[in-house]
């Protein structure tokens, strides 16, 4: 509900904040004194486009900030968000725009910056404008269907699922008629790269093992002199060990003679034990230090084997494995695919038939909603002085998708034999504005914007037209709030609140400037609407009895 608008520097507006409530208000004025300017601020504000036409004379920019009071789960709260606003739940949502004289406009939503389009998205959810010469609303027939809907408590949540499923079956039989198509067109590729990767057979680890078998043949091959000469000086029938044992059988013939001599064979002995150990530790590397010539050559022409082939496919070595799968997995797509195609062509023709059973449903419900919803209008074109119209939902065969196959617009018949039209074609400026008001109060417990607003939507009749166009507003504005432009004394005796829209010159320079009435302030104004510049007791009293009678 739009609870304020606030205006700088619009047309004649200088300044202006003016709040608003539930219910119906109505704004009047002698004609010229600036209705349009509050209709083109507000539009402003929810992103129309920015002329600068609207900016004052003499000022720098015009602005325009409309609050509006909103649902913390309303979908306007959620486009706003995803523009990266962040609308805090709870707190009213300000939307603010700024044209400058020299041309060049910003928004903001909620403090944020945000383009134009997208307080346009937001102000369509917002607030429904009515007049005679545009409309964003009930004239789009992209939105007819969903109003229907509706009207007609139409589900659509088992069939969009439906077509969820079936899409998603689809999505996976083409990917996989590609995949298939690509893996015959490069079978002979795949043929021979499956049969070298398999005659290498790459294994996990064996670059590492390779990499290390052939560093060590290297060592070996560098070191096998040194080797040689150390085995005699260690192991050697002259070598150290030997040397030492010698010495110790010599010591344990003399170690009881003195104390220092058995000290001197324990040392030999700890000595014998470590050069036992390095013994056999010696004898372990120079048995892996063998300097074979066949098994490097052998490890280094299969480590560069492998290195190659991970060039080739631009892999790692470790990668070889994998890939191979991948390969291997391509080929039997071709023929393991075809059968899965198989497969999937008979989901897809069932999931269809499911998919056609749920469409015919709902377009049975959908022409039972819209029988109900032509009587409904009906029911109100008469006092509105449409009776020789009829107003016929029409649905028609449309593309599938997730709310059926149906197109639904509304149409109408402004005389007897002649042929049915979209609203905006058909219907002249007058006409149109009291079919979108029977629409909209047929349309009234289905929701759409909570602001609904009406411009002149009275011009050009009076007596029991015009009072059946207020009453008609007042049973709307039980569900909406309703703002409404008007000329009509009939229509201003039903407002909730009203608000007189008056023009003045002072030195040269002329403002608009709006003031909320009370009721002795509503019967005048309401008397002047009735009589025109002068006004009588008798038209006070007609004013009277009008408000009294409302």
């Amino acid at each position: 509900m739009l609870r304020r608008l606030s205006i700088r520097n619009v047309v004649l507006v200088e300044r202006l904040d003016l709040d608003f409530e539930a219910g119906l208000g109505v704004l009047t004025g002698e004609t010229g004194a600036g209705k349009s300017i509050l209709l083109d601020a507000l539009g402003l504000a929810l992103g129309a486009r920015a002329e600068t036409s609207l900016v004052r004379e003499g000022a720098e920019r015009a602005e325009a900030v409309a609050e509006i009071e909103v649902a913390a789960n309303h979908p306007a709260m959620t486009l706003l968000d995803d523009a990266g606003a962040e609308p805090e739940p709870g707190e009213a949502l300000l939307l603010r725009r700024r044209v400058r004289a020299d041309g060049g406009s910003s928004g903001q939503a909620c403090g944020a910056s945000v383009p134009a389009k997208v307080l346009r998205a937001a102000g369509d959810m917002l607030v429904e404008v009515h007049g005679q010469h545009a409309d964003r609303g009930l004239l789009d027939a992209k939105a007819h269907r969903g109003m229907l809907d509706a009207f007609g408590q139409v589900d659509t949540t088992t069939i969009a699922a439906t077509w969820g499923a079936l899409s998603a079956l689809r999505r996976e039989r083409a990917a996989l008629a590609e995949e298939i198509e690509a893996a015959k067109a490069d079978r002979e590729w795949l043929d021979h790269a499956i049969g070298e990767i398999e005659e290498l057979s790459p294994q996990p680890g064996e670059e590492e093992e390779l990499a290390g078998l052939r560093q060590q043949m290297k060592d070996a091959a560098r070191i096998e002199d040194d080797l040689t000469d150390i085995e005699p000086l260690l192991s050697g029938s002259e070598g150290a060990l030997s040397q030492m044992r010698q010495a110790a059988r010599a010591f344990s013939r003399v170690s009881e003679v003195h104390e220092g001599l058995a000290n001197a064979l324990t040392a030999i002995d700890r000595a014998i034990i470590e050069a036992d150990e390095a013994e056999r530790q010696f004898a372990e590397a120079r048995a892996e230090l063998v300097h074979n010539p066949q098994v490097l050559d052998e490890a280094e022409e299969r480590l560069f084997a492998l290195r190659g082939l991970a060039r080739k496919h631009r892999v790692e070595v470790e990668g070889l494995p994998a890939l191979l799968g991948d390969l291997v997995k391509r080929r039997d797509a071709i023929t393991t695919g075809d059968a899965r195609l198989t497969e999937l062509d008979g989901e897809i023709a069932k999931s269809e038939a499911a998919y056609r059973n749920l469409a015919a449903a709902l377009t049975e419900q959908r022409k039972s909603a819209a029988k109900a919803l032509d009587a409904r209008v009906a029911e109100e074109l008469e006092p509105l002085k449409l009776g020789a119209a009829r107003f016929v939902t029409d649905i028609t065969d449309a593309e599938p998708g997730p709310a059926g196959s149906d197109r639904v617009e509304f149409t109408i018949s402004t005389n007897p034999g002649s042929p049915f039209g979209p609203l905006g074609k058909i219907a002249s400026g007058g006409e149109l504005s009291r079919f979108l008001l029977a629409l909209r109060v047929a349309l009234a417990e289905v929701g759409g914007a909570g602001t609904i607003i009406f411009d002149e939507i009275d011009r050009g009749v009076g007596g029991a037209v015009a009072s059946a166009i207020g009453e008609r507003l007042a049973r709307l504005a039980e569900k909406h709030q309703v703002l409404v432009v008007t000329h009509s004394p009939q229509v201003a005796a039903r407002a909730s609140h009203h608000y007189r829209i008056a023009k003045s010159s002072d030195d040269g320079v002329t403002r608009t400037s709006v003031e909320r009435l009370d009721d002795a302030a509503r019967r005048e104004e309401i008397a002047r609407m009735l009589s025109g510049a002068a006004v009588t007791d008798e038209a006070r009293a007609a004013a009277a009895k009008l408000m009294e009678a409302a």
